[in-house]
């Protein structure tokens, strides 16, 4: 089916990453494969494969379900969503005072108290040192670095991360993670990255693709994201109510829905296993096929319900027959790993192919499992990489995490380990430890910004670009609605500015342009950090390279100064060009963009004039006519005066117009007089 490569072709693949749908404000991930990539490797049994230990493990995923308080320790999730985190007597003591602690952490940025917030700070750092407890240590280290009640240090929050990782909490692994990729000390994040991916592909579905829960990005540039906020509003968003009602009403469809959004936690909804068995079984009823998968699904992982293999394969036989294709997954799995029936791989491969055939991804992946381990089929090490390379061009996660651990091994492809870390991050954002996202933002919709600013801050440390971005927007909105904390209390003016230039600068790291361009902005302005035109110059220049009109304009301004960059009106009309080429509003008749080209013609024509001292001075000019316009113009009894002075001569002007209007002009026809038309000649 896969036949193996040929050695003189080149394979050219643009993996877009489907699964993660990034906004236009960051750069979306593209993997380029060329035949450079693709390893010449011997399928027999000297193979690395056999040797490595991280391929040891289940790839088809799915097998070691566990809760996500067990695969993220130390969670918060049990104060956040105690209902569905089950505490027992035994793990309730040890864990009683690091959460009491968090909690006081938590409301204290609530409510914008510094004195609870050093209170909590004191417990968290008591259970850490003296108790040696490691979410604590995870905990203490976000403290650090966010200089949150206590001097901001790096050194202490990486060592707190580094003994909390130790000690097992899934949190300060991806933040030393994050912290060693930044550092390109790959040997090390590749490791950590694995393990926190293998974690998130276990929780990912048997058959088809679970829907891709992307933390929302709460701002589109400067401006509030209203559209993507309308849309997370769960059980309080209008179209869902109206959804609700036409479930109730017996509308298959909408039943369908109503239990995907349950099961998956979409449209900011909590997931809620009974409500969606409940929701999928009465679109059974009402002959909707889709529920079918869904619910061999539940039955497989024992979602809400005991676990039940039989009545699995059962749902998902229904659902093939109904022309699901993706349920020829499930089934081959089943079948390959022995559950509710006798091994088959024969019968697995079959049912594979039969997805694959009808373009599901999935099949392809699970073929490309068969073939690199050799299970029921000789083991082909080339076609498994194609097999993985047509699944993530579909967008299936799985198969990133494949060619991840090919990047990271050398089987198959080229040892190469920034990529290998850059494919384990993305998948690994997709762990329980995303959930902060959903809080974060719940918290956000109810107006309460300290906490949304403090979860977001957590994620950010994690390195979620998107994270890091609404944290900052946050800060630069609401600045002291923020609740942001400091050294000593509530953040000063100077500490948000430099929080906020900090996250700013780590979302600009990960592709984010608008982040890129505030950065530049800071260093051009001097806000929150020292002036300086030359790195203004550079994180415009990093901003323009994803093709930003505004950096552009920015870059050719500094060139027409001379400011940061070398004094140059070609360059600097070339930038201009480009804005006004990417931007379509700087088409209007007066821009910046038409103003800047017109500043560069009379500096081209008139050099040295009046005109030229005149458009240098603007700068200096401008700020004083704002102020002037603002406390002598707009104060109210001026404002008032004026106003009325512009309405008496607009009727004074009308009044003119009329009267002329209404004098015929000499050799005037009267309106009844016959007029001979002129004949030509």
């Amino acid at each position: 089916m896969y036949p193996p490569p040929s050695r003189s072709s080149v394979f050219i693949f643009l993996l877009l990453l489907s699964l993660f749908p990034l906004s236009l404000l960051a750069r979306p991930f593209v993997l380029v494969l060329s035949q450079d990539d693709l390893k010449d490797v011997q399928n027999d049994d000297a193979s690395p494969l056999e040797s490595d230990s991280s391929w040891d493990d289940d790839d088809f995923g799915g097998t070691h379900v566990k809760p996500d308080d067990e695969l993220d320790p130390g969670s918060w999730r049990r104060l956040f969503e105690p209902s569905t985190t089950p505490v027992s007597s035994s793990e309730d003591s040890p864990l009683e005072s690091y959460y009491t602690a968090v909690d006081k952490m938590i409301s204290s940025s609530t409510f914008g108290d510094a004195r609870l917030m050093e209170e909590a700070s004191a417990e968290i750092e008591t259970a850490a040192n003296t108790e040696g407890d490691p979410h604590a240590r995870s905990v203490l280290g976000f403290l650090y670095g966010m200089g949150m009640m206590r001097e901001r240090n790096k050194a202490k929050a990486f060592l707190n991360h580094y003994f909390a990782a130790e000690g097992g909490n899934a949190q300060s692994k991806m933040a030393l993670a994050y912290t060693y990729s930044r550092q390109d000390m790959h040997e090390k994040a590749v490791k950590l990255y694995a393990e926190l991916a293998e974690i998130a592909v276990n929780s990912f579905l048997i058959s088809k693709d679970s829907p891709v829960i992307e933390p929302i990005r709460i701002h589109n540039g400067a401006e509030e994201n209203k559209e993507a906020l309308k849309k997370s509003r769960g059980e309080d968003d209008e179209d869902f109510q109206i959804l609700e009602y036409q479930a109730q009403k017996g509308n298959a469809g909408a039943m369908y829905k109503m239990g995907l959004f349950y099961y998956f936690g979409l449209r900011g909804l909590r997931r809620d296993h009974t409500k969606a068995l409940m929701w999928f079984l009465k679109a059974v009823d009402k002959g909707e096929p889709r529920s079918l998968e869904l619910l061999g699904e539940i039955y497989a992982r024992g979602a809400g319900v005991e676990r039940n293999y039989t009545k699995a394969l059962e749902w998902l036989s229904l659902a093939s027959e109904h022309g699901l294709y993706s349920a020829y997954n499930g089934m081959g799995y089943l079948y390959v790993k022995g559950y509710g029936v006798e091994k088959n791989y024969t019968k697995a491969k079959e049912y594979f192919e039969k997805a694959a055939d009808n373009d599901d991804a999935g099949g392809h992946y699970n073929l490309g499992v068969m073939y690199l381990k050799g299970i029921g089929v000789k083991k082909d090490v080339k076609i498994a990489c194609k097999c993985f390379i047509v699944a993530a061009n579909a967008g299936q996660p799985k198969a990133f995490y494949q060619l991840a651990k090919m990047f990271h091994t050398g089987v198959g492809l080229k040892k190469n380990l920034p990529m290998a870390t850059a494919l384990y991050k993305l998948v690994a954002e997709r762990g329980p430890w995303s959930s902060l996202s959903r809080w974060a933002l719940e918290s956000y919709l109810k107006g309460d910004m300290g906490k949304a600013f403090l979860l977001y801050s957590r994620m950010a440390e994690l390195g979620y670009e998107i994270a890091q971005s609404n944290a900052a927007w946050i800060l630069d909105k609401y600045g002291e609605r923020s609740m942001c904390m400091g050294e000593s209390g509530l953040c000063t003016d100077a500490e948000r500015h430099q929080r906020a230039h900090s996250l700013w600068w780590q979302a600009s790291e990960q592709g984010n342009e608008h982040a890129a361009l505030l950065i530049g902005d800071a260093y051009y302005y001097g806000r929150g950090t020292v002036r300086d035109y030359e790195r203004a110059a550079e994180a415009y220049i990093h901003a323009k390279s994803q093709s930003n009109a505004q950096a552009m304009f920015n870059l050719g301004y500094m060139h027409e100064h001379g400011q940061g960059l070398p004094f140059d009106l070609h360059l600097a009309k070339r930038y201009y060009d480009q804005a006004l080429e990417l931007d379509p509003a700087a088409k209007l008749p007066v821009t910046p963009v038409t103003l800047a080209l017109a500043s560069l013609w009379v500096r081209k024509n008139y050099a040295d004039s009046f005109l030229v001292r005149a458009i240098d001075s603007l700068p200096e000019v401008y700020p004083r006519v704002e102020a002037w316009v603002e406390n002598v113009i707009m104060e109210e009894g001026n404002a008032t005066i004026l106003t009325l002075f512009v309405c008496l001569l607009t009727v004074l002007y009308l009044r003119e117009r009329q009267r002329r209007q209404a004098v015929v002009a000499p050799g005037a026809h009267e309106p009844n007089e016959h007029v001979v038309p002129a004949v030509a000649r």
